[in-house]
């Protein structure tokens, strides 16, 4: 079998996939289309085993990293079936109170790439909860394709609520200082957004290549914002000029970056779509903006 690189891959099979990855055709569909591409060598499995997540080989920051603790909890959600799981990060070996981030997963549950985001942030020194909102389904399961179609069956403005009850929980944890900001990704980029909205208090967000809130409810945003956005992303950014005017028009402390010539999903280190360039710059500029923010 012919060893895949990324150059090999043409941009359709990208959009194939982000057109998959957002539940606008079923597998089989991706399939039948993706078979259009499996020329010079290439064949529908190679490709399809290439452009899906490889958690095993890419975690960053492990479970049992001596420089954090981290482990699993349980906090009440008014929307939550009783409790939504999420795993909470923190450094080790410190008294002093710190501020706290909510990570946001994608539209799939709490698969093994956003937890190893929430131990990134405890090892930039927050104490960090990253939730699963398939909870109240049995949470995720072990898998993306499956996460998807359990991630339909909620509604997004309840799991909204489950996001907002873990803002609450971690701003008023033992090892937070009561300042607390978002980081999001994907639909994670639209839950940060809209918890700007609902949330006056919220220390800042930062969504990645999410929906944009609308612009009636800019006025509502007190957090400063940091937009990360990829630049062949069509979909989400067709949004942003209009998410601009409205948080020019309001006043509004915000910062977007475009990274040029990346896809949506460039900072998930598990899929082809990971451009390292551009995850590193953008999430040196997330850490340094959490810093001055939360600080």
């Amino acid at each position: 079998m012919k060893e895949i690189k990324k150059e090999d891959i043409s941009q359709e099979v990208f959009d194939l996939y982000d057109d998959y990855a957002h539940n606008k055709l079923e597998r089989r569909q991706f399939i039948e289309r993706l078979s259009t591409y499996a020329v010079g060598g290439l064949t529908v499995p190679s490709l399809l085993s290439f452009m899906m997540p490889n958690y095993k080989d890419n975690i960053t920051v492990p479970q049992d990293d001596e420089r954090i603790d981290s482990g699993y909890v349980n906090y009440d959600s008014p929307k939550g079936g009783g409790g939504i799981k999420g795993l909470l990060s923190s450094p080790k070996g410190t008294d002093q109170k710190l501020p706290g981030i909510v990570v946001v997963h994608e539209n799939r549950g709490l698969n093994p790439y956003i937890e190893d985001v929430g131990r990134r942030c405890a090892v930039a020194g927050f104490v960090s909860i990253a939730p699963d909102a398939l909870t109240p389904l049995g949470g995720y399961p072990g898998n993306d394709d499956d996460g998807r179609a359990m991630q339909r069956e909620r509604d997004r403005d309840e799991m909204l609520e489950d996001f907002i009850a873990a803002y609450e929980y971690i701003r008023n944890h033992e090892k937070c200082n009561g300042k607390v900001g978002v980081v999001g990704f994907c639909f994670g980029g639209w839950i940060s957004n809209m918890m700007a909205v609902r949330l006056p208090e919220l220390g800042a967000a930062v969504p990645y290549y999410g929906r944009q809130p609308e612009s009636v409810d800019v006025p509502k945003i007190n957090a400063p914002l940091m937009m990360q956005y990829a630049g062949l992303d069509k979909r989400v950014n067709e949004g942003w000029p209009a998410y601009e005017e409205a948080l020019k028009a309001n006043d509004k402390d915000y910062v977007a970056h475009f990274y040029p010539d990346v896809n949506h999903g460039f900072h998930n280190n598990t899929t082809p779509r990971y451009d390292e360039k551009s995850a590193k710059l953008s999430w040196e500029r997330t850490i340094a903006f959490f810093n001055e923010k939360l600080g």
